[in-house]
């Protein structure tokens, strides 16, 4: 788990180790560079020692003959069953890292290779042999990788902030990239907020000549959502789950380094740790959590998680820890954005931030994440409100312009009157678009008026729908409603959202997140459920609810659902009440020139007065504006 940046092209060498330094915080255990002057190709790594501590683990790391060279960042989990096999087929090894299995596999199969890697990966891998540099992404994006293109040729980074060194890479925003994180409180890749910065694509590669232009842009892996759904038994499909779990966390406990977990005592988390104990030395895992001063987290809708974790981590015998906050976390917003990389308004990324830092203060430098259970299983409440499509179908159109009226009309200070509200929002449109809705959290409209009248007619040319359009496009007709939305959950909105916060601020602290609910494998054994398997009536993750029944409590499997975030609504109208003024200011909007500041106040007054939930979206634009601050107005 690393840092990597370089380029290819008539870039400045002075600016590799410039770009290294500005993602330190991903490797402080060793960094390196290396550039080839003939050919114009700069690597850079910044090293989190994980597998083989020893310094024959440093990169940029060549294979035994110096064929190929290779900076990466991620981990193999499958990487001793490909070791043996390319010891079988007698290619060398001078370190027991994952990092050389790349570059063998890669030497032996070419870009064949990338199918076959389990893992979290970004990396670039250079073969001055063909005069090509392969890029390449994991199939979830677990990993980030930024990039782009220029005539001076292309770069590459980790992280977005490593780019902005270069001077080839223009500070012009992307209006449509702005227009996205009001919509979806994130940007579906490739976009990012400069309009010629881009986010590598989940599961893709890039093939770059020596010229420094891409000759080959592909997808090797793709979602598990056009395989046909089997027919199987409930004792069948639990005792599946369980399997494939099981093997998920096996190999994602490999470390030289302990491994710790995320448990806040719900579902996903706690069925990571019931089963990591079994592959942790001397079966004991520590665990970290997140507590919650009293008084604002019931504004938000969220159920105290505490009490969970700590009857589980007693049930479980695990050791927990626990880091205390308030609304001091307000005071880490800056900080935020920066690790961020991207204006992504979702607070959920300091609890991350503070877990990991305790963890890290507890010689822990990997945690297991429950992430992705939601999004594989069936576990958010759109997913729930589906059930309403059976009613849509039948109710007379002016029936459902009355109750999308209703909804709308409803005061937003109360967590059911905004569900209600957010359930009801597209009853009157058709079924595809009403799939679509569940991700909306601000209206087209309401987008496209807070921009300035020179930035809105290129927002309004724009189908901000688009992206999520195009991925259900690539499924086969007739797939399930669940499907079609978790096909969305997990190419979008886990990927460029809670991947994207969970990597950049754990890897802030320098601890590196897991994620075994992503398993290849595991994932495209969800995905051949019936969909009736994971949302069952009113009760979803189901199947996995009912595989967990022996191993764990059963108030903790069927709890009401908690949502890991932070008190935002709350804070909009206290702590942050004042800097939302400051950040949002008339004067500051317009020496900006990018939001209309007019609209921005009625949008404020709006969310302020309750006509309207625009907590989120008011938050998304003052993270915006110290997005600006940090990464446009400096040096």
């Amino acid at each position: 788990m690393c840092g990597i940046a370089g380029f290819i092209g008539n870039f400045d060498p002075a600016l590799l180790p410039v770009m290294n330094l500005a993602i330190a915080h991903r490797g402080p255990d060793d960094q390196d560079v290396y550039w080839d002057e003939k050919s114009r190709v700069g690597l850079a790594h910044r090293r989190l020692s994980i597998i083989d501590l020893s310094t024959a683990g440093r990169q940029p790391m060549w294979d035994v003959e110096r064929r190929a060279v290779i900076v990466f960042n991620g981990e193999i989990y499958n990487y001793r069953e490909l070791s043996a096999e390319l010891k079988r087929d007698g290619y060398k090894f001078h370190s027991a890292t994952d990092t050389e299995i790349i570059l063998n596999l890669y030497l032996r199969d070419g870009v064949e290779a990338l199918p076959k890697l389990n893992g979290i990966f970004a990396f670039a891998l250079w073969d001055p042999v063909k005069r090509l540099l392969l890029v390449a992404r994991d199939g979830m994006g677990v990993k980030p990788l930024y990039y782009f293109e220029s005539p001076a040729g292309l770069a590459f980074a980790s992280e977005l902030k490593a780019l902005v060194k270069l001077p080839q890479l223009s500070r012009e925003v992307d209006p449509v990239a702005l227009a996205h994180y009001l919509t979806y409180l994130y940007c579906p890749s490739p976009r990012t907020p400069l309009r010629h910065g881009k986010k590598l694509l989940p599961g893709s590669a890039l093939l770059i000549g020596e010229d420094g232009r891409v000759q080959k842009n592909w997808t090797f892996h793709r979602h598990a959502y056009d395989e046909p759904i089997r027919t199987i038994s409930e004792d069948e499909a639990k005792q599946g789950l369980l399997q494939h779990l099981t093997e998920a966390v096996r190999r994602q406990m490999v470390a030289d380094v302990p491994v710790g977990a995320f448990l806040s005592g719900g579902l996903d988390s706690s069925a990571l740790v019931t089963l990591a104990r079994q592959f942790a030395r001397d079966g004991q895992i520590n665990c970290y959590t997140i507590g919650f001063k009293p008084g604002t987290r019931e504004v938000d809708g969220f159920a105290d998680d505490l009490p969970y974790a700590q009857r589980v981590a007693e049930k479980l015998g695990v050791k927990l820890d626990t880091i205390w906050v308030g609304s001091e976390m307000t005071n880490e917003l800056d900080t935020m954005i920066y690790h961020l990389d991207e204006p992504l308004p979702d607070p959920a990324a300091l609890n991350v931030m503070y877990i990991c830092k305790l963890a890290r203060q507890h010689g822990t430098k990997v945690l297991l994440s429950g992430a992705g259970g939601d999004d594989v299983f069936s576990g958010y409440r759109r997913h729930r409100a589906l059930l309403l499509e059976r009613y849509w179908a039948w109710l007379p159109g002016p029936v459902r312009q009355a109750m999308r009226a209703g909804g709308q009309s409803l005061p937003k200070g109360l967590p059911l009157a905004r569900r209600i509200a957010k359930a009801t929002q597209d009853a009157d449109r058709d079924p595809a678009e009403r799939l679509l809705g569940y991700f909306v959290w601000l209206q087209r409209g309401l987008v496209e008026s807070v921009f300035t009248p020179e930035l809105r007619a290129e927002v309004a040319g724009a189908d901000l729908l688009e992206p999520l359009r195009g991925a259900l496009a690539e499924l086969p007709a007739g797939t399930p409603p669940l499907n079609q939305m978790l096909h969305l959950d997990s190419k979008y909105f886990l990927t460029d959202l809670n991947l994207n916060y969970t990597d950049k601020m754990s890897m802030a602290t320098g601890v590196e997140v897991r994620v075994p609910f992503l398993d290849p494998d595991l994932m495209r054994f969800a995905a051949s459920l019936p969909p009736d398997f994971k949302q069952h009536g009113p009760t979803g993750k189901w199947i996995f609810k009912r595989a967990m029944e022996p191993y764990l409590p059963h108030d903790v499997i069927y709890r009401p659902k908690s949502g890991f975030g932070a008190p935002l609504r709350s804070w909009m109208q206290n702590e942050l009440r004042e800097r939302v003024s400051e950040v949002l200011s008339p004067e500051t909007l317009r020496r900006r020139g990018i939001f209309d500041p007019a609209a921005v106040a009625r949008l404020v007054e709006q969310g302020r007065s309750g006509k309207i939930d625009a907590s989120y979206p008011i938050f998304a634009l003052m993270c915006m504006e110290i997005w600006f601050q940090l990464f446009l107005d400096r040096p």
